[in-house]
Order: C-alpha cells, then sequence, then structure tokens
C-alpha cells in the first residue's frame, strides 16, 4: 500500500496523498503493521468482485455513516466516490438530510434508514426496514452492506478519535464566554424563586 500510494517517498517526510489528503491514517496505522494490513484488507474486501452488492448501495452507507459519526474524512472522501460512481452533487448533498428528499429510490432510501439504525442506534434495527431491504436485496447483500458499513463507521470513530487527515481540527462545539460583568448562578433556581 505504501508502495502505491507514496511510491518511494516517505510519507512522513513529506505528507500528502493524490486525494489531497495529508496520508496520516496511512502513517498511523503503520504503527501496528498487522492492524494496517487488516485495514488495508478490509478495503480490499469491500472492492473485491466477489461482492453481490452495487457499488452505488456500498457507498451510500459509507457515506452517511462518516456523516453520523461526524469524520469529515470518511465523509469527504466517500462524496468522492460517490461522484466518481455517477452520483449528482445534488444527490451526495442531499444524503446529509435524505428522509426529505425525493432523490432517493425506495431500495435506496431504506439503505439509509439502515445505515441510521445501525450508526445511530447502534444495531437497533426496525423489522420495516428489513421488509424495505428484502424487497430488492438478497441476505447476502444485507450482510455485505451491514458489514461495510459498520466497518466505515468504526473508521470514521478512529479517524475523529485520533485526529487523522481532515479530522484533524478543533471539535466545533465549545462553550461561548459570558459576558464580563455576567454572575453565573443556576437559572431553574433563579426562575422557580421568581414564581414564589
Amino acid at each position: 500500500m505504501y508502495d502505491l500510494l507514496f511510491d518511494d517517498r516517505d510519507p512522513v517526510a513529506e505528507p500528502g496523498t493524490a486525494t489531497g489528503t495529508p496520508g496520516d491514517w496511512w502513517t498511523v496505522y503503520a504503527n501496528s503493521p498487522d492492524v494496517l494490513d487488516h485495514a488495508c484488507r478490509g478495503f480490499g474486501l469491500y472492492a473485491s468482485p466477489n461482492r453481490t452488492l452495487a457499488p452505488e448501495h456500498r457507498e451510500l452507507g459509507q457515506t452517511r455513516a462518516g456523516w453520523l459519526v461526524g469524520s469529515q474524512f470518511v465523509y469527504s472522501q466517500h462524496c468522492k466516490s460517490c461522484r466518481g460512481l455517477g452520483f449528482s452533487d445534488e444527490k451526495i448533498e442531499a444524503l446529509k438530510a435524505w428522509e426529505v428528499s425525493d432523490l432517493f429510490s425506495p431500495i435506496e432510501r431504506a439503505l439509509l434508514a439502515y445505515t441510521d439504525a445501525l450508526v445511530l442506534a447502534h444495531g437497533r434495527v426496525d423489522e420495516a426496514i428489513f421488509d424495505a431491504l428484502r424487497k430488492e436485496l438478497d441476505d447476502e447483500q444485507i450482510l455485505e452492506f451491514t458489514y461495510i458499513t459498520v466497518m466505515y463507521s468504526g473508521h470514521a470513530v478512529i479517524s475523529r478519535a485520533l485526529k487523522l487527515e481532515f479530522d484533524e481540527r478543533d471539535d466545533p462545539i465549545v462553550e461561548v464566554a459570558a459576558p464580563d460583568d455576567y454572575e453565573a448562578g443556576d437559572l431553574g433556581q433563579v426562575l422557580s424563586r421568581g414564581r414564589d
């Protein structure tokens, strides 16, 4: 993988990849060569010609998982993959709020609902979602989608936790300071005293 991505260049001394990322995902994972190897085999698994799941369906799960976890890296990389598979920019943007978009087919909507259940509800899936999936997918395709989506949810979590690639950024949720003359207090107590 290093030869493929970096040729003869040392990615620590000369960071950067063809997709514009710093490339530190690879150098951090390389701290444990067997972990890097396992992750790379996962990439090979989802791209294997043995997959029966359509790549367009797979990318819905990977991209949405990146968005839900809040990984700018996973989301951004898979937006590029969606575009490479022919998704319009409008459809890619609609992945953020797919529930109110008419750009998705019934099976795409079912896959996106399933992704939300996998990532946000940690696998608690209503049977109605499986009923919708089974209208177009067989058990093997559902398993492939499940495995790949959860794998990418994990990649997104790791990228955020270790601040890799585009996830090397400050958390956007910080305290906004009050004015200097503000005296801290318990607003609930102040309001309840005013009612007595």
